[in-house]
């Protein structure tokens, strides 16, 4: 049945009574009503009027209640078939196991590509590159992890998009491939010399020693690194979220952690070589590094102008840098808290854990608050679903033990700390990185800083995502920086504490500190 009355009953709906053939409502169907004038008078044309419109009036109502409430049953079959077409897999329907099975794979590549990027930065920095510019150290971090974050926001905001519809035709898609990639250029450019400077001060505060060719190979570097990482991995995230849309995948469980895993390795890679192959022509510095830096500068306007044109990028384009800056700053309270007196006595010997740790929970944090943003998604815009967020902090059981699919996944996620840890623990020993010796109470300790720190970013991530969405902010822009700088400064401290710990009771065997 279709939802839209046909002609004969437009007709009963406008008070015209039931006729064999379609007509006006002026017309000859009115005809055969006149017979009710006999018992009006000769002179009740205007009380005839109103006796007839009455009658058919009242009939009409009926009718228009019978059909509006056979109108309401076909909507649910026929509307959303004929107008919108194919409904898209809806990630309220998933359960348990399909999400867990979806995001195990990229969960754990998101780990190895953790312990990966470990790997190359141990090689590299015996290069000279790193012994002779020590602010390459510095900038490490920095870029990495505002990178990771426009990687992960870029994943989220694309991966929304394909769920609620916005790629569907091939003009919404090349619209929204062009605009976010654009974007993205225009992200990694701006945070690139933002990294590049926070090296320079960072390594001039020690010692007060600056260097003017030290500080244009940094911005080099980091420029060029930034620009052409981010042109490989927004094309790898277009084609990840692509496919697995056709597949029958949702690219919420899968888009983030890729992101984080390859963005590390390819960022840390491409930095490595790029301020390699600049340190060779340091003779002639002066021509090199700033042509770099401006070809990159000039390229600018054009990102701007493709990245204003898209809808869909244009108020990121404005209002997308302030967690982008303050994630920085809260990943840089991790960096002195790892610098700290206690973390230079007792972390030493489990450096090589912070990255995984870290690692794993901004995964995490970062699948959980592109579901719940798209869950939100489909139900409106940022600021108008207030039924669907909470006016108060959501409480701990709500969270993880309420029947929704967001709560769902929350335990999902959660169930996937222990033995994802424990399969990048054995492989960390198996490489034999570090000094510290896996003994039973270290894997108890290093397991429940692990899960804690999980345990606090899913709820700050259900929290966090509602609170924006309430304000009218959307999450896929401003929730992931916020909740990855957070996860880093919570892994770091209790890593740090466990590693405390662990000397104060005086398990000797984890050689802490050697």
């Amino acid at each position: 049945m279709s939802s839209k009355p046909e002609p004969k009953d437009t007709h009963q709906l406008n008070g015209t009574g039931p006729t064999a053939s379609p007509c006006s409502s002026d017309g000859p169907g009115r005809e055969p009503m006149a017979g009710t004038s006999e018992f009006l008078g000769p002179d009740g044309a205007g009380v005839e009027v109103v006796v007839i419109e009455s009658r058919a009036n009242a009939k009409g109502v009926r009718e228009e209640d019978a059909l509006l409430e056979n109108g309401s049953q076909s909507n649910e079959s026929d509307d959303v078939s004929t107008d919108r077409g194919p409904a898209p897999p809806s990630p309220l329907k998933e359960t348990s196991f399909s999400i867990g099975l979806q995001v195990l794979f990229p969960f754990l590549l998101a780990g190895f590509g953790t312990v990966a990027a470990g790997m190359v930065l141990d090689i590299v920095q015996h290069w000279e590159v790193f012994q002779k510019v020590t602010e390459v150290f510095i900038l490490v971090p920095a870029l990495l992890g505002l990178k990771g974050n426009l990687e992960m926001t870029l994943a989220s905001r694309l991966s929304t998009a394909a769920n609620i519809g916005h790629m569907d035709t091939p003009k919404e898609l090349w619209r929204m491939i062009t605009g976010n990639m654009a974007l993205i250029q225009v992200q990694a450019t701006v945070v690139g010399f933002l990294a590049s400077i926070a090296a320079v001060v960072f390594g001039w505060i020690p010692d007060g020693h600056f260097s003017i060719p030290h500080a244009f190979l940094l911005c080099a570097s980091s420029v060029a690194t930034a620009f052409i990482a981010s042109l490989v991995l927004g094309m790898i995230m277009i084609g990840v979220i692509i496919g697995s849309r056709k597949i029958g995948i949702n690219p919420d469980n899968v888009a983030t952690p890729i992101a984080a895993s390859l963005g590390d390795l390819i960022t840390l890679a491409l930095l490595s070589g790029i301020s390699w192959g600049l340190y060779q022509e340091q003779d002639v510095w002066q021509y090199i590094y700033p042509l770099v830096c401006a070809f990159f500068v000039a390229l600018l306007p054009v990102w701007v102008v493709l990245a204003r044109r898209s809808p869909a990028t244009r108020e990121v384009l404005y209002s997308g840098w302030e967690p982008v800056i303050i994630a920085m700053a809260i990943s840089r309270l991790g960096g002195m808290r790892l610098g700290s007196s206690i973390a230079e006595a007792f972390f030493c010997g489990g450096l090589q854990f912070q990255p995984v740790i870290n690692g794993v929970s901004g995964s995490v944090g970062s699948v959980q608050s592109s579901r719940i943003s798209t869950f939100l998604h489909m139900n409106g815009m940022p600021g108008e679903n207030s039924e669907q967020v909470p006016r108060r902090c959501p409480s701990p059981c709500t969270t993880f033990f309420s029947p929704d699919v967001n709560s769902r996944s929350a335990r999902v996620l959660f169930l996937l700390v222990v033995p994802g840890h424990l399969v990048f623990l054995y492989t960390i020993s198996c490489m034999q990185g570090g000094h510290t010796t896996l003994t039973l109470i270290f894997i108890i300790f290093y397991m429940t800083a692990a899960l804690l720190q999980v345990l606090i970013l899913l709820y700050i991530a259900d929290w966090m995502v509602h609170w924006m969405w309430g304000r009218g902010l959307d999450p896929d822009n401003f929730s992931i920086p916020y909740l990855t700088a957070l996860g880093d400064l919570l892994g770091t401290g209790l890593l740090a504490l466990s590693f405390h710990v662990l000397w104060l009771i005086g398990d000797r065997d984890t050689d802490v500190g050697d």
